[in-house]
């Protein structure tokens, strides 16, 4: 159902069963997917994608030209997943030369007053609470939590499956599978709660727990830690991830206990 207080364009490809509440606003080159419902005063800009099953609360705006003062109107765009639910007046800026796109994956919740910048890229089924803040280029993996009030600078990434306490500054990027806290932002232990939950096994855990006791507990530096790991540890798909997600950050990860 569209409202006849809606404002649609004629362009924009609008899928079966879709709900476009009063006075919200859908520009030219949209593209909405089955099964979406749009809450009222939220506002689709061009060059966006909406995936099937997403809600869109009231306020949202998503894929408004960004805010890089580089940006010379190269053709970019927004790609909202499937299943994803944007809350009250977050707003999500479309890509720049970078990467061109703005991504959200699937099945995330991206929750009241969050900002992603341009050409961040958020995987599935991630959580980003209340008032999140995050500047452009920054890339979050599945599965990560992010809790609310949580400013992030740009460029920075967040590893899969970890947890961002609320209120923290991240400037550093965050290997998978950790919980940080503090200022400043510092490794405070393995996800293991949340690994259990998604169904990891206890040996698995545990090797995660060992790679990261070498990594930020027994006080080396990263690149004899990333050594040892790869002498002491037997060789897993959670130890390649690891070890190689924090070799690729060229401006460091966060701090050690």
């Amino acid at each position: 159902m569209i409202s006849n207080l809606a404002s649609v364009h004629p362009k924009a490809k609008i899928g079966k069963n879709v709900t476009i509440s009063a006075f919200a606003t859908i520009y030219e080159d949209v593209e909405i997917g089955d099964n979406v419902y749009i809450h009222p005063n939220a506002v689709i800009y061009p060059d966006t994608v909406i995936g099937e099953g997403c809600k869109i609360f009231p306020g949202a705006i998503i894929g408004i030209i960004n805010q890089d003062l580089k940006y010379k109107g190269e053709k970019s765009n927004t790609v909202i997943g499937k299943n994803t639910t944007i809350r009250e007046y977050a707003t999500i800026h479309k890509g720049t030369a970078d990467r061109m796109t703005t991504k959200v994956g699937d099945n995330c919740l991206i929750m009241a007053y969050t900002h992603l910048g341009h050409d961040c890229l958020v995987g599935n089924n991630v959580i980003i609470a209340n008032n999140g803040s995050l500047a452009g280029h920054i890339t979050i993996e599945d599965f990560a939590i992010i809790e609310g009030v949580v400013a992030a600078q740009q460029f920075v990434n967040i590893g899969a499956h970890s947890f961002v306490a609320g209120a923290s500054l991240v400037r550093k990027s965050i290997p998978p599978y950790i919980r940080v806290a503090r200022e400043p932002l510092q490794f405070i232990g393995v996800n293991t709660i949340g690994l259990a939950r998604r169904g990891f096994d206890k040996e698995v855990i545990k090797q995660i727990e060992d790679i990261y006791r070498i990594i930020f507990v027994r006080g080396h530096n990263i690149t004899n830690a990333l050594e040892i790991v790869e002498s002491e540890i037997p060789d897993s798909q959670y130890r390649k991830e690891i070890v190689g997600f924090i070799r690729n950050q060229k401006d460091g990860i966060v701090k050690g206990i």
